[in-house]
């Protein structure tokens, strides 16, 4: 009788302890000192943030590890010389400013819109690689229509001017992907120049392996 009493008791101590886990999810801040960034996407309020829950894992879109190589081979660091790597702070602080007015400042997703429509970052236009390359059909008037209408490039007798071009912050699935590296090559050799160019590398799969926000724009 004695060991079964014991038994009980341990068996009700145990239920009594909290499960590993079952604690609240503590605080997942961007920086110590910044929680959350508002933006203002058509209207409603969009707040960028990391996900709350401590036992998220990732997108299973971008939990695969080993795509064929080629086309998905690791990216260099520096993609080219004068474009900046950035990362992800430099990244929202570009699209706060964006957000907030500076018609200097553009977010650009280069990936094909069916990679678009399951999540970008907010406030991204999306300009697919596709559009700005003449091996893939993009035709000069194409292109230079979205060099006027997106980067603000003007042109006059056939030649560019990118004096007042916007400070392009490109972007697309990761440091294995090529597509913004194809966009930013491609605009290098129209002559945009390469300080006007921010290039981050980690795209989609470091953003969401952070847990960021992400919008469907066409949701």
């Amino acid at each position: 009788m004695r060991k079964i009493c014991i038994l009980l008791f341990g068996v009700i101590s145990f239920l009594t302890i909290p499960l590993v886990g079952s604690a609240e999810s503590k605080p997942v801040g961007i920086t110590p000192e910044v929680m959350s960034v508002p933006f203002d996407i058509d209207g409603t309020t969009v707040l960028i943030e990391r996900n709350q829950d401590n036992n998220a894992i990732v997108n299973p879109a971008f939990a695969k590890t080993s795509r064929p190589c080629p086309p998905f081979c690791i990216q260099p660091s520096n993609l080219a010389v004068g474009v900046e790597t950035i990362g992800e702070i430099e990244v929202i602080e570009y699209a706060k400013e964006m957000n907030l007015g500076d018609e200097e400042i553009i977010v650009i997703d280069s990936r094909t819109p069916d990679w678009v429509d399951r999540g970008t970052i907010p406030t991204a236009m999306n300009v697919p690689w596709t559009s700005l390359n003449p091996a893939k059909g993009a035709t000069p008037i194409e292109i230079a229509e979205i060099l006027e209408e997106v980067f603000n490039v003007t042109e006059s007798e056939g030649l560019f001017d990118f004096s007042q071009c916007r400070t392009a912050v490109m972007f697309c699935n990761g440091m294995w992907c090529g597509q913004s590296p194809n966009n930013i090559k491609n605009l290098l050799r129209l002559g945009y120049p390469a300080h006007k160019i921010k290039w981050y590398r980690g795209g989609m799969q470091d953003w969401e392996i952070l847990g960021l926000t992400t919008i469907r724009p066409n949701a």
